[in-house]
């Protein structure tokens, strides 16, 4: 196991690029699916199924390169905090044939697009003093936070709609 992690430190700054390469890529997956997920109503499951199926990548915690500092844990937290008001501010909801849906944006992949590059220009700064692993943790938490924040929004919306529908 030490040898991958001396190997990983040999590669940081290839890997660097490849991980902002990949956050470039998820991230317009992410604007594709939002704005599938507006054309279909919402639904309970619909909502809880993604943070629940993005937990999974806690597990990472499990090995000593990614785990992170108390500070490191709170920094993370507190930025996926303010982050997620973007995601706040542009989902919108409307009602069509007495379902609840996601109004598309047109400021979401604009929103979108801003975080990624604050993320990149966050990891070029935090790479400086920081190890690869722990920034990955970092933005695990920070996105992951975000996501929890955003869908219990969500759960609250729905469930509010549901109980005026009687």
């Amino acid at each position: 196991m030490n040898e991958l992690f001396a190997l990983l430190k040999e590669y940081e700054d290839t890997l660097f690029i490849i991980a902002s390469i990949g956050a470039i890529i998820m991230g317009l997956l992410v604007i594709l699916w939002r704005n599938n997920e507006t054309k279909t109503p919402l639904h309970l499951k619909k909502i809880i199924i993604p943070p629940i199926m993005m937990s999974t990548g806690a597990l990472m915690f499990l090995f000593p390169y990614f785990r992170l500092d108390n500070h490191l844990i709170l920094e993370a937290v507190v930025v996926g905090i303010v982050f997620s008001f973007a995601l706040l501010l542009t989902t919108k909801y409307e009602v069509k044939d007495d379902e609840l849906y996601v109004k598309a944006s047109k400021l979401f992949p604009v929103i979108l697009v801003g975080l990624l590059i604050i993320r990149t220009f966050m990891k070029t700064i935090l790479s400086q003093e920081i190890t690869p692993g722990e920034i990955g943790g970092m933005f695990f938490l920070l996105a992951f936070t975000m996501i929890v924040i955003w869908r219990t929004s969500m759960v609250l919306h729905y469930l509010q709609f549901k109980k005026k529908q009687g």
